[in-house]
Formats: structure tokens, C-alpha cells, sequence
């Protein structure tokens, strides 16, 4: 059975390594061109080896069209007379033509527990919401987004502190394994698909740079499950307002929850002044408290709150919150 990978990112490679360590034949690899891989304005793929430098140490020929829907994509993959295209993470929904384009259409290595969370960014927004666990869905492709019939499927728990990158790089394991289980089951002629509830579906669109700004009416938890989907990309981010003195913008790296010592509760965003400087603490929405413990100023490198707070005592009147008041 002759295969097509197609993806890009992090996420994507260890499915492609799988596929290169089996027995079926990987006669191609698309991915996005060079300038998407980390690098492009709203990217938000984790970059490792590489996809195309996997492909060229194994001599697979590479293809990166800017749309693979195209008269000339649906050609090169033709030219390769692929069985099955199996995608992670590629970036483009695919077209009839394209999924046609292979005998036994395509897979796709999807990291959530469908039907939730379809779309670009499933673990960030995942995580945004406070899941406590997610997983890997294999499902056979469709032109719908992410709603083709399930394959396979696998959960795993969400750590407490776990960023959206470092829940991707897990699931990326999980998703070849299960990548590799369903190829053989079709290639077998045993694979069997169940079609998603559509009453529980719900999306995880493409982040923006604007899903970083952080809204310090929301609760001490959901503020820093913000801080922890946004990691890699865009990364949380908020300003710091002091008297007479311009916004600063502050990338927020870590934080915690706390809970709030009894008595008056100040606004949403006030940031506290305290004799212990360890910790740069603001108060949330419901009255708790979010202990801010790695930042990096505008213009600065990465540094713990301890680091940023020599010389930037908080004040009273402090506050955190949108450039704009």
C-alpha cells in the first residue's frame, strides 16, 4: 500500500517517522513551504527536525505547493499513485479531488476527543476551557472540517501546569502509534469507522495574535489556563499600567492560582503591593489571586517575576490590563 504523508510541525513528525519505519511504501510527503514552518506571521506549528529534512535523509520526494487544491497538486499526487494520504496537522482543509486522488481516500491524525474541538488549534483551546483531559482521533476524511467518520481514538489527562505545546508534543506520540494500528487495518480490510454525534461538536478555530490579550475579569483559574493554551503561540499578553509612566507590555510565561486572603477585594487587574517580591500578583475577576511567576517585558528576554520586580516595586494604583484603559 503506497502512502502519501501530509503535514507540518511538530505534531506531525513522529506519524511520518512511524510511516517511514513500517512496512508500506511512503512515496511522498506535501507539506507547507518553507516560509510557513515556524516561521510566518500567525504560525502557530512547533519546529523540529523538519518534515522536508526527515523526508529528504530517507529520499522521499517533497512537494510544497501554497494550496495543494489546485489542477497542479491533485497532478502530483496523481504522479504518485498514492493508496492512502495520511494527514497531521497539514493546514488546508482538502478538496474532493484531492482526497480522490488516492484509492482509499485519506486519514487524518486529529489531537482531541472528537467530535470537540474541531479545527486548527484543538489542545490550545482545549486547555483554554479548562479540559482536564484530552486525546487523538484518527478519522476518515471528508471535505467538512474534521468530520469525517472515527477510526480510532485515545485519551490521555491534561497536567495542571501543561502547556498547549507540551501536550501537543505528547499527543503527537499517541497519534502516530494509533496512525500506524489504522493503516493496518485498512490495509487488512478490518478497519471499522463510527460517525461523530454532531449535537456535541464544537470548534477550535486558528489562533490570532488577539486570543493572547488577557481579560483580568475572568477567574483566577481561566486566566491561567489562558496563559498555559497560549504557549508556543501567541502567548499570553497584558499591560502594566504605573503612574505618569507608559503601558508596558508583559508577555505572561507561567502563573498560578491562589487563593485570596479574607477582607476588602480590589478590582479586577489591581496588582498588589507586597513585602515579598517573588511573585508579581494581581487580583481576577472572582476575587482570587493570580501569582504571575515567569514574564518578559516588551523588548526584554524572559525572566522570573523575582528578576522583574528588582526595581519595579509595585505601587498602589498598579494595574494590569488592555493597552487602552
Amino acid at each position: 500500500m503506497r502512502l502519501v504523508m501530509m503535514g507540518t510541525g511538530t505534531f506531525a513528525e513522529p506519524t511520518f517517522e512511524a510511516l517511514l519505519s513500517g512496512p508500506y511504501p511512503v512515496v511522498g510527503l506535501v507539506t507547507q513551504p518553507d516560509r510557513a514552518v515556524g516561521q510566518e506571521r500567525g504560525s502557530t506549528r512547533q519546529t523540529g527536525k523538519g518534515m522536508k529534512a526527515i523526508a529528504q535523509e530517507k529520499g522521499v520526494p517533497v512537494f510544497q505547493p501554497d494550496s495543494i487544491n489546485t489542477p497542479e497538486g491533485v497532478a502530483k499526487l496523481k504522479e504518485w499513485q498514492p493508496d492512502l494520504l495520511v494527514v497531521a496537522a497539514y493546514g488546508q482543509i482538502l478538496s474532493k479531488d484531492v482526497l480522490e486522488a488516492a484509492a482509499k481516500g485519506g486519514i487524518n491524525v486529529h489531537a482531541s476527543l472528537l467530535p470537540k474541538y474541531r479545527g486548527a488549534a484543538p489542545v490550545a483551546w482545549a486547555i483554554y476551557h479548562g479540559e482536564t483531559r484530552t486525546g487523538v482521533t484518527i478519522i476518515r476524511m471528508t471535505t467538512g472540517l474534521d468530520a469525517g467518520d472515527m477510526l480510532a481514538q485515545e485519551a490521555i489527562g491534561l497536567g495542571a501546569t501543561e502547556t498547549a505545546g507540551e501536550a501537543e508534543a505528547r499527543l503527537s506520540q499517541v497519534g502516530a502509534r494509533l496512525a500506524v494500528q489504522v493503516i493496518d487495518q485498512i490495509a487488512a480490510g478490518t478497519v471499522q469507522g463510527r460517525k461523530q454525534d454532531s449535537t456535541l461538536v464544537t470548534k477550535a478555530p486558528k489562533l490570532t495574535k488577539e486570543n493572547g490579550a488577557m481579560d483580568w475579569n475572568r477567574s483566577a483559574a481561566q486566566v491561567c489556563n489562558q496563559v498555559r493554551a497560549m504557549q508556543p503561540w501567541p502567548t499570553a499578553y497584558t499591560y502594566w499600567h504605573r503612574n505618569a509612566q507608559d503601558p508596558l507590555r508583559l508577555l505572561v510565561l507561567k502563573a498560578a492560582a491562589r487563593s485570596a486572603q479574607p477582607g476588602e477585594t480590589p478590582a479586577p487587574g489591581t496588582v498588589l503591593v507586597q513585602a515579598d517580591l517573588s511573585h508579581l500578583r494581581v487580583v481576577a475577576g472572582d476575587g482570587q489571586i493570580v501569582e504571575i511567576e515567569v514574564l518578559q517585558p516588551a523588548g526584554k528576554r524572559r525572566m522570573t517575576a523575582a528578576e522583574f520586580l528588582r526595581g519595579r516595586r509595585p505601587q498602589a494604583g498598579d494595574r494590569l490590563g488592555p493597552e487602552q484603559p
